[in-house]
C-alpha cells in the first residue's frame, strides 16, 4: 500500500497534467476517516427543539444548505424528494432533514415553505448561529458567507459543502452521498441498508 501511494506521488510530481487523476487515485487508497459526530440540537420551523436522538429507530438523510441557494440546494432537495418517492412504503423508515446554514435569513416560516415545496416529509431545522455551526462542524460541513463588494446589506451568498449524509436507525453514520449522485442510486443503496437490517 505504501509503495502504491509513493508511486502515485511520483506520478503527481512528474506528470503535471495527470495530477488530478493521480490525486483522486491516492484518495482511494486512504481508509475512510469521516470523524463525523452524528449529533445536532436544533429547532423545527415551529421553534420546538429537535435532536438527532429523536429519530432513533429510523434512518436519517441529512443535507445542509440554505433557501437563497441558487442551484445546489434546490437540486439536492429535488433528489431527496425523489428518494422518498422511490422508497415507497420504506420511506416511513427514513427521516429526510434539511439543516440551514443561513439562520439569519432562514426563519422557521421561510424554511417550512421552502422544504414543503419539494416534499412535506422533509423536515427543516434551524437554530442560533452557534448551534448551526456546531451541527455543521459535527458533520464536517464547511460554509462561509460571500459578500460581493458594494452589495446591499443582507445580500450575500454562502459557499458550503454539498451532498447528503445517511445515518442508521442507531443514529450512527453510515455514508455520505456526494452531490449529484443519481437519486435512484441513492434510493437503491438506502433500500439495501434497510433490507440488510
Amino acid at each position: 500500500m505504501i509503495r502504491c501511494a509513493a508511486l502515485l506521488l511520483c506520478l503527481l510530481a512528474l506528470n503535471g497534467p495527470a495530477a488530478a487523476q493521480a490525486e483522486n487515485s491516492l484518495e482511494l487508497l486512504k481508509p475512510e476517516t469521516t470523524e463525523i459526530i452524528p449529533r445536532y440540537l436544533l429547532q423545527d420551523p415551529n421553534g420546538r427543539s429537535v435532536t438527532s436522538e429523536e429519530f432513533i429507530g429510523r434512518y436519517q438523510l441529512i443535507a445542509f444548505g440554505y433557501t437563497y441557494c441558487p442551484d445546489i440546494c434546490p437540486t439536492t432537495l429535488v433528489e431527496m424528494a425523489a428518494i422518498l418517492k422511490l422508497l415507497g412504503e420504506d420511506a416511513e423508515k427514513l427521516q429526510a432533514i434539511f439543516i440551514t446554514i443561513d439562520p439569519e435569513r432562514d426563519t422557521g416560516k421561510v424554511l417550512k415553505t421552502y422544504t414543503e415545496f419539494f416534499d412535506p416529509r422533509i423536515l427543516a431545522l434551524t437554530g442560533s448561529p452557534a448551534l448551526v455551526k456546531r451541527s455543521a462542524d459535527n458533520f464536517k460541513i464547511r460554509y462561509s458567507k460571500v459578500i460581493e463588494p458594494g452589495a446591499k446589506p443582507g445580500t450575500y451568498a454562502v459557499d458550503h459543502s454539498a451532498g447528503m449524509i445517511l445515518l442508521g436507525p442507531d443514529g450512527l453514520y453510515l455514508r455520505k452521498f456526494p452531490f449529484a449522485t443519481p437519486a435512484d442510486e441513492m434510493a437503491a443503496r438506502i433500500g439495501a441498508f434497510m433490507k440488510a437490517r
